[in-house]
């Protein structure tokens, strides 16, 4: 019996061998469709100039000659055929565009074509083709162009009709218009990244209704405008929201909350209102919460926060918020940024926030906060120029108390009075008159004097605001000059020419 079982297991052991040998042999002799080969060479000669002689370089292009950046697969008639294409600077030997990159309509002839990722390609001006794609559409899973400052125009329609699209990618482009409804057909897609373009318009309601599997959106850094669509509350499978540095306005959304998968929700600089939803304490993955620079309003104390114990990143910055700092704040182990600066929030600064394990950053500066200032030298020196308190007129400090520069104090905040806080001083001494004496001119007297005249606390209080509203700006700057561009192009198409 043994004897029969070991003979068994040697013969399956040829077998697979054998099997092994003649699939590789397979592969090594296996050759490339003719006519795919020449589709190939002809969409990356337009890629990368017609200089690129591929059939001299790479006669068997999936075979014994591959090229950096195409993927192939073999195929049930023993045909090589291309399934992926990745060109730009992705790795040192990678194929790079030429300055006069375009589209090759053999490209769109490569019907196995599953992947096409374009990254820093096109540096003029070249329309995203508009009516090729449907040729692709029931192979294409990813499409990624990235970081292409030539690629102009409006996002085709077309791009809707690629069923089997599973990753959108067009991201770092020069690309105008709205964001078409007919997106909202690719119910297979799970990743959507259309941020830093020249976008406008209203989110489309499609997007949320149809895109049941979506994991990522992001739809960042643009110019679209209106309320946020109740729709978004259906993508119950998503785990990345950022519509961060666009134009939105009304209330938030109460819909949002039923995103309980979601690990990141960034809305930051925006024009949203109606204060904190209670719902949002649902989210009880959430690690970045950012709803800074918009006028939200309300109070912190809608939400109980320890119930989101994954936190990391919380910016409710510049957010208008009103009333005291709960305690429940304190309760979030996890949290290493916490940002609640220029809003109009009051009360006391709980010691507390010092025990919080894992807290690396915490700005406090450009409200009404009052009393004493109760941390300890080890938390001002832990933390450094990541603890801003300045511009809080009621508040001050217990000697000693040491920061980062070595001087005595967190910079802006004036030592506490005869035992007494700030808030109950009538007048209070200013650091001029404190600083007198030996210290008169002294380097931390300087600091001290500029701070108390508003000198150094306006820049250091506007440098954050100033570096989130630089991609704003720049947006807008790109937005006018593509609308001259827009206007000339629209007079020309009036004339009988049409876009390429």
């Amino acid at each position: 019996m043994k004897k029969t079982t070991a003979l068994q297991a040697i013969l399956l052991l040829l077998q697979l061998l054998c099997f092994g040998v003649s699939s590789q042999s397979d592969s090594l002799t296996a050759t490339m469709d003719g006519e795919e080969r020449q589709f190939l060479y002809s969409a990356i000669q337009g890629f990368v100039g017609k200089w690129w002689n591929g059939s001299n370089l790479y006669p068997e292009p999936c075979g014994w000659t591959p090229i950096q950046g195409v993927f192939c697969d073999l195929f049930d008639n023993g045909m090589w055929y291309v399934t992926s294409i990745k060109i730009g600077p992705i790795f040192d030997n990678s194929l790079k565009c030429s300055k006069n990159a375009a589209f090759s309509p053999n490209l769109f002839k490569l019907k196995n074509l599953k992947r096409l990722s374009l990254v820093d390609c096109f540096h003029q001006p070249t329309y995203f083709p508009s009516m090729e794609w449907s040729e692709l559409s029931s192979t294409l899973k990813t499409l990624e162009f990235r970081s292409n400052k030539g690629l102009v125009g409006d996002i085709p329609p077309v791009l809707g009709q690629i069923l089997s699209l599973q990753s959108l990618v067009l991201t770092e482009n020069s690309l105008t218009g709205e964001i078409p409804w007919e997106l909202g057909n690719l119910v297979s897609l799970k990743r959507l990244s259309l941020s830093s373009n020249q976008l406008s318009g209203p989110l489309p309601i499609s997007l949320g209704a149809n895109l049941s599997e979506l994991l990522i959106m992001d739809i960042s850094s643009n110019s679209l405008s209106g309320p946020l669509p109740s729709s978004l509350g259906r993508l119950s499978s998503l785990l990345k929201l950022d519509l961060s540095n666009n134009f939105f306005s009304g209330d938030l959304l109460p819909e949002l909350c039923s995103l309980k998968n979601l690990t990141l929700l960034d809305l930051g600089n925006n024009g949203l209102t109606g204060g904190l939803q209670p719902c949002l304490q649902v989210m009880i993955f959430l690690q970045d919460m950012v709803f800074s620079d918009n006028p939200l309003g309300g109070s912190m104390k809608e939400l109980d926060w320890k119930k989101l114990e994954k936190l990391v990143h919380l910016d409710l910055s510049n957010t208008t918020l009103v009333g005291e700092i709960p305690d429940s704040i304190t309760e979030l182990k996890k949290l290493r940024f916490l940002a609640l600066d220029n809003n109009r929030l009051c009360g006391s600064v709980s010691p507390k926030l010092a025990t919080m394990p894992s807290l690396s950053s915490l700005y406090l500066h450009g409200n009404n906060l009052s009393g004493e200032l109760e941390f300890s030298v080890g938390f001002y020196k832990r933390m450094g120029r990541r603890f801003a308190s300045w511009r809080n007129p009621n508040l001050c400090y217990r000697f000693p108390a040491v920061n980062s520069a070595g001087e005595e104090g967190p910079a802006g905040v004036e030592k506490c009075i005869n035992g007494e806080d700030c808030s109950q001083t009538e007048n209070s001494t200013t650091s001029l008159e404190i600083s007198k004496g030996s210290d008169y001119m002294s380097p931390g007297f300087l600091w001290a004097l500029l701070v108390e005249q508003g000198v150094i606390l306006s820049v250091l209080s506007s440098l954050r605001t100033f570096q989130k509203k630089a991609i704003r700006k720049k947006i807008l700057f790109k937005a006018f000059i593509n609308h001259g561009r827009a206007g000339r192009r629209k007079g020309k198409r009036n004339h009988g020419r049409a876009k390429t």
